[in-house]
């Protein structure tokens, strides 16, 4: 059984009152408790986190490296400026662990600013567009 972080950057802690025309109507604890039960029915477990910090993302990245965990990553706004959350996950994928970004919109059918990601250059694969999942769909992955 592996053990797959799945980490979530700012104002993901608001689905389901955030823009649910975007996120869906799913609020964050539904989400947590779906991949939870998601990666058992797949022979694994979810350690799922949310935080508005990117030193705190950082953070659990070195941990991910550390323990040899595989990383589900939505980072959120840092998607599009955090050379140093992309540094942090550039160190899960140089150890040999796979690390799948995830988004739950399609960041190119959105405003232009979100169409770069500093952090898909540097993960093992990118899933987007699919709603909530698009995280289901990194867990199958790996």
């Amino acid at each position: 059984m592996a053990s797959i972080l799945v980490l979530n950057g700012p104002n993901l802690g608001r689905l389901g009152s955030r823009e649910p025309e975007i996120y869906g109507s799913m609020n964050y604890e539904q989400l947590v408790g779906e991949l939870e039960a998601f990666a058992k029915e797949h022979g694994h477990s979810a350690d799922v986190r949310q935080t508005d910090s990117e030193a705190q993302l950082i953070s659990w990245l070195h941990e991910a490296v550390d323990a040899r965990m595989p990383v589900v990553l939505n980072p959120a706004a840092f998607t599009h400026y955090s050379y140093a959350l992309a540094d942090a996950a550039a160190l899960v994928t140089k150890s040999g662990l796979k690390l799948i970004e995830v988004h739950i919109s399609n960041p190119h059918a959105r405003e232009e600013f979100r169409h770069k990601s500093v952090i898909s250059a540097v993960a093992s694969g990118v899933i987007a567009g699919f709603g909530t999942d698009s995280y289901k769909l990194a867990i199958q992955a790996i």
